[in-house]
C-alpha cells in the first residue's frame, strides 16, 4: 500500500547517515563528519571513504568511532590533491549520495546503458603487451570500451572492462565469442590450470570498479598461493601488524605504517571489509610523506583474530591491497575524440616503444576519451625521456600529456585555535581510542 512505501522512505531517511562539512575547524584542511544513530552497516565506512576517494581528496587525518556498534561518528580531515581546503558545496552532496538509499554512484557505463553489452573481468599472469592484446581483441570484435580499470601487481594482471557493442545487430553469441578469444589470450601457454579467469558479469553488478579490482586480485592471490606460487613480498612492503589483547575486550588491533599516497585509507578499509572484519575504532595520521593507520576490528560474529594463520593472512592481504595502487611509473594522460580501436592503437604504440602499462584508467564521456596510463620500462623502472617523446610523436603531443602526480602538502603548521578532532598525532595514534574505550567502560585502566 502507498502508506507502507512512505513509511519505508521515512525509515530510510531516519537511518541515512548525516554528513557535515566544516571549513572553520582547521586552517589546513576541511573537516568532513559522518554520523548515524541507527544500526551501523558494515559497509557505511567503506562507502564514505570511497566517496572521498572518488572525489580525488587526500585524507590527512581521520577518527573512526563506533563504541557499541549501534552508532558511529567518522571525522575526516581532507584536502584536494594540492593540499588545499575545499568549498562546502559539492562535497557534502556527493558523500551524502554515496551513503543514501541508492548507494555509491555506479560507473558511467552503467548509468548510460544505451547499447551496453556487459562487463568483463579478467585476471591472468602479466606479460609484456598483455593489456594491448586485450584491447586488440576487443577492437577486432567491434566492441567499444566505455570504461575500464586495469592493475598489475606481483606479476599478475586484473582488469574490469565495461563494453558497448558498436554493431547494434550483435547476436546472442557475441559474449561467448568474446570470452573464447580472451580466455585463450589470458591463459597463454604457461598459465597454471585455474590461474587465469575471463568472465562476463552484468554491468550493473559492478558498482565500484576499484573495489572489484581489489576483490579480483585478492582471489587471484589466493589461487596462486594455493598452487604453491607464493609471491615474494618486497623489502619495501608496508609494515602491517595485528595484535590481540584481552584488555581490549575482544578487539584485534591492526596497525599499518607506510608511505602516504592517494586512496590509501580506501584500499586498507576495502581489504578489511572484504576479509570479513568490521572496524569499530580507528585513527589515521600523516606527516612528512608517511602514514600510520590503526584499526580496532572484529569479525562479523564479534570474534577477534584467533590464530597465527588468520593473522598472517590478514597481514598479507593488507600489504597486497596497499601495494597494488603504488602509482609507480610515468603518468600519461590521453584526452582525444573517441574512435573505434583507439585503445588498441595507443597501447600498441606503448608496447612498440618498450613501455609497459602498470595501471590504466579508461573512461569515455560522450565522444571524448579521457584515459590515464602509468607506464614503466620493460624491467619496471623509470622510462627514458626518448621513449616518452617517441610515443607522444606517434599519438599526438597535443592529446598525450606527461603529468607529474601532485602530492598533498601533508605537513603544515597548525594555526592557533585550530580544533583537533581526534588528537591524531602520529606517535600517539592509539591513545585516543584507548581513552574512549576506557571512558565507555569497555576496557580497564592499565595505569
Amino acid at each position: 500500500m502507498e502508506w507502507l512505501d512512505e513509511y519505508e522512505k521515512l525509515v530510510v531517511r531516519m537511518n541515512t547517515p548525516r554528513v557535515a562539512v566544516d571549513n572553520a575547524a582547521c586552517a589546513a584542511a576541511t573537516l568532513v563528519q559522518v554520523d548515524s544513530r541507527g544500526a551501523r552497516d558494515r559497509g557505511v565506512l567503506l562507502d564514505a571513504v570511497a566517496a572521498l576517494a572518488d572525489l580525488g581528496l587526500s585524507i590527512t587525518k581521520a577518527h573512526i568511532s563506533s563504541p557499541d556498534g549501534r552508532w558511529f561518528m567518522d571525522a575526516f580531515h581532507v584536502t584536494d590533491r594540492r593540499g588545499r581546503k575545499l568549498p562546502d558545496d559539492g562535497v557534502k552532496a556527493c558523500v551524502q549520495r554515496a551513503l543514501g538509499e541508492a548507494g555509491p554512484a555506479p560507473p558511467a557505463a552503467v548509468q548510460d546503458d544505451e547499447g551496453l553489452l556487459t562487463a568483463l573481468e579478467l585476471t591472468a599472469a602479466d606479460r609484456a603487451g598483455m593489456l594491448s592484446e586485450v584491447f586488440a581483441v576487443l577492437a577486432d570484435l567491434r566492441c567499444g570500451v566505455v570504461e575500464a580499470r586495469a592493475w598489475t601487481h606481483r606479476g599478475r594482471l586484473a582488469c574490469v572492462v565495461f563494453l558497448r557493442a558498436e554493431d547494434t545487430d550483435a547476436d546472442k553469441d557475441t559474449v561467448p565469442r568474446i570470452l573464447a578469444r580472451l580466455g585463450h589470450l589470458v591463459r597463454g601457454d604457461g598459465e597454471a590450470p585455474g590461474g587465469a579467469v575471463a568472465a562476463a558479469v552484468p554491468a550493473a553488478g559492478v558498482a565500484h570498479a576499484d573495489r572489484r579490482l581489489h576483490q579480483l586480485m585478492a582471489a587471484d592471490l589466493g589461487r596462486c598461493c594455493h598452487q604453491g606460487n607464493r609471491a615474494v613480498v618486497r623489502a619495501s612492503a608496508p609494515d602491517v601488524s595485528v595484535q590481540s589483547s584481552a584488555a581490549e575486550r575482544g578487539y584485534s588491533v591492526v596497525t599499518v605504517q607506510c608511505r602516504d599516497r592517494p586512496k590509501l585509507l580506501f584500499d586498507a578499509v576495502c581489504a578489511l571489509h572484504d576479509a570479513g572484519y568490521a572496524v569499530f575504532h580507528g585513527t589515521v595520521g600523516t606527516a612528512a610523506g608517511r602514514a600510520r593507520l590503526e584499526f580496532y576490528v572484529r569479525r562479523a560474529d564479534g570474534s577477534p583474530v584467533r590464530s597465527e594463520a588468520e593473522r598472517d593472512a590478514l597481514c598479507q592481504g593488507l600489504q597486497a591491497a596497499i601495494e597494488r595502487r603504488s602509482l609507480e611509473g610515468v603518468r600519461l594522460e590521453l584526452c582525444t575524440p573517441d574512435r573505434p580501436g583507439l585503445l588498441s592503437d595507443v597501447t600498441r604504440t606503448f608496447r612498440e616503444n618498450g613501455l609497459l602499462v602498470a595501471q590504466a584508467e579508461v573512461s569515455t564521456k560522450g565522444d571524448v576519451a579521457s584515459n590515464v596510463f602509468y607506464v614503466t620500462d620493460a624491467a619496471g623502472n623509470a622510462v627514458e625521456q626518448s621513449a616518452i617523446d617517441a610515443v607522444r610523436e606517434r599519438v599526438g603531443p597535443e592529446c598525450l600529456l606527461v603529468m607529474e602526480e601532485p602530492r598533498p602538502q601533508l605537513y603544515q603548521k597548525a594555526e592557533p585555535g585550530d580544533r583537533d578532532y581526534g588528537g591524531l598525532g602520529l606517535v600517539y595514534l592509539g591513545n585516543l581510542v584507548r581513552r574512549n574505550l576506557y571512558n565507555l567502560g569497555l576496557i580497564k585502566s592499565c595505569s
